[in-house]
């Protein structure tokens, strides 16, 4: 007899571990099926971009993960010496691994077993109980294609087997998750579109006694012997390195090869290997799927549906942000808070962010090339040059996602907040709460918990000009009244949010209206927690949030942001534009409405 669920997830890496997260904590059904007969253990990826370190903040898992994790501070360039008097390679450069002021967390490298490991206790924790099923090889899949259009239908069936033993699943929803050699791409005839280039690379993770005096730096290093890449990894002596291979096949890689290319490519400096705990070599390639998603039933994320090169350090990040991005949408839709059409936007905004991957992928692998530069005639100096032009991309932040059903750029009068773009995520900015005077990050009230988020940057106020925000708070009021219903409390559904200008001393707590004290909780207690001040702390300096954001105190501005912190448009808070929200939640909502303005 088949079992009936409502997501089921093929594939424990990354992708499906972030979406697990969302589903769990939204209450949905949930399996994954992970083929693998435990956890991940060791190897793979281990590079955490800035992105993806807020992912877990939002999550409320940041704090584990810096406290484990080494932090990529600063990055060294080495290449050839010239001149004839020496030999071997020297230092030519720094520079700061993560643009300054780009987020307010860092890179942090820690292995992708501790990662995982991390989202499934969160995932289990949410859920009261396991939900990886381990030993499962996925056979097959079947979408009945005439019943996809019935929300309450499972038209998907998943056959699985362990132990020679078959198992039958009924899913509403598949999420393939499960890496290049993905069971459910290739069931569904989707292909994978790409090509592999002569480029071999070998990876390890070592603990090396060495006289380089850079090997606790991310380093990058072009030597006569080849090329090579330090990534520091967590504790104080394990180290991953990247190593360029010529003239060998990959299957036939050994050990001992990557270990004389490593100390050939260090020279004058010596290296001797105290231990190596993981090791692999593979040939670079980009593939791209040409199908993300079969009905809206069934889609492909991570590895399954794009394959690239490790030494960018995207592969876990766009995988689990894939996940993330697919997770809280499936979450709206099963528990009817949003029209089935809001998956569609997964397929349109990860298939385009796929598509960039890869492609940027591609020029990245060039510039690590000895062959390439050597025919291009490219300069260390131009590898430098594009490693810094490149790192906001690789530190997970240039991610634009183009109009849809949930980015209105066409409502978004971006001359209000110049620094922020619609269809990209709201950036952090330090802050002073209201009720107990704490500074902390802005990003700290954008929850995931699958609510909309709306900030109000509603400038300076005093006694005597609090006409302008009570008439925002009434605007914004009956906007949530209008998607919220009766029995829950008034911040369920859309989460308002209020950043004022003023000094914190200079504001009182019974000025803030209701819309941004909400009464809420068992208790039927004010929540004091939404309310902040662009101001200094006792101990913190002046965050100066209205600057960063590019917001007059004078105009303010209205920001609408998703539950996976993607901003929508931005609005100047005046009684016309608030009521614009009515127009764009109908477009999202289905089930909570009770109004519409």
């Amino acid at each position: 007899m088949a079992e009936k669920v409502d997501v089921l997830i093929c594939g424990g890496g990354s992708a499906g571990l972030c979406a697990g997260v969302w589903l769990a904590r939204c209450g949905v059904s949930f399996r994954i099926l992970e083929k693998r007969a435990g956890a991940l253990e060791t190897g793979q990826a281990d590079g955490v971009q800035c992105r993806t370190v807020e992912i877990f903040e939002s999550f409320g898992l940041a704090e584990t993960l810096l406290k484990e994790a080494y932090h990529a501070i600063e990055v060294a360039f080495w290449a050839l010496v010239t001149d004839d008097s020496e030999y071997g390679i020297k230092r030519t450069n720094y520079t700061a691994d993560t643009e300054p002021g780009l987020s307010h967390l860092p890179h942090v490298l820690l292995s992708q077993a501790r990662i995982n490991e991390l989202l499934t206790q969160e995932m289990e924790r949410a859920a009261k109980g396991p939900c990886i099923e381990y030993g499962y090889e996925v056979q097959g899949l079947e979408v009945d294609s005439e019943n996809v259009r019935d929300l309450n239908a499972y038209p998907v069936t998943v056959n699985a087997s362990k132990d020679g033993l078959e198992r039958v699943y009924r899913a509403k929803y598949v999420l393939g998750s499960d890496g290049a050699h993905s069971v459910i791409r290739k069931s569904l005839g989707f292909k994978m579109i790409g090509d592999s280039s002569d480029s071999i690379w070998g990876v390890m993770d070592l603990y090396p006694r060495t006289t380089f005096p850079d090997i606790r730096k991310k380093c990058v290093i072009n030597s006569k012997a080849g090329n090579l890449m330090i990534i520091p990894r967590e504790g104080d002596f394990l180290v991953r390195f990247y190593i360029e291979l010529k003239d060998v096949v990959a299957k036939d890689v050994t050990l001992e090869e990557l270990h004389n290319q490593a100390r050939l490519i260090l020279e004058p400096y010596t290296l001797e290997v105290a231990e190596t705990v993981w090791w692999s070599a593979y040939a670079i390639g980009q593939r791209l799927a040409d199908q993300f998603h079969k009905d809206y039933r069934v889609f492909l994320s991570g590895d399954a549906c794009h394959t690239h090169s490790p030494k960018a350090g995207q592969g876990m990040n766009v995988s689990l942000q894939d996940g993330y991005n697919i997770g809280w949408k499936l979450s709206a839709v099963l528990r009817r808070q949003a029209v089935p059409e809001l998956l569609e936007t997964y397929v349109s905004e990860r298939q385009k962010i796929a598509g960039e991957l890869i492609e940027f992928d591609r020029n990245w692998t060039k510039l690590f090339s000895s062959t390439y530069r050597q025919e291009h005639g490219i300069a260390p100096e131009e590898v430098q040059k594009q490693f810094r032009l490149a790192g906001r991309y690789t530190a997970g932040q240039a991610i634009h996602y183009e109009n849809s059903i949930i980015v209105n750029a066409e409502l978004s009068d971006s001359v209000y907040a110049t620094s922020l773009t619609a269809g990209m995520r709201f950036p952090s900015a330090q802050v002073v709460r209201l009720a107990d005077a704490r500074t902390v990050q802005l990003s700290s009230a954008l929850t995931t918990d699958s609510r909309w988020h709306v900030v109000a940057f509603a400038g300076y106020i005093n006694s005597e000009n609090l006409g302008r925000l009570r008439k925002l708070s009434i605007d914004l009021g009956a906007v949530v009244d209008a998607f919220t219903p009766s029995h829950v409390d008034r911040d369920t559904i859309i989460n308002p949010i209020l950043v004022l200008s003023s000094k914190r001393t200079e504001i009182e707590q019974n000025w803030i209206p209701d819309t941004f004290a909400p009464i809420v909780s068992k208790w039927k207690m004010k929540s004091l927690f939404k309310v902040f001040v662009d101001d200094e702390g006792y101990n913190s300096p002046h965050g100066h949030a209205y600057e960063k954001y590019g917001i007059e105190p004078t105009r303010g501005a209205l920001v609408i942001v998703r539950p996976d912190q993607c901003m929508l448009p931005l609005l100047l808070p005046n009684p016309d534009k608030v009521l614009i929200l009515g127009q764009i939640f109908p477009r999202y909502a289905l089930c909570q409405i009770s109004m519409v303005l």
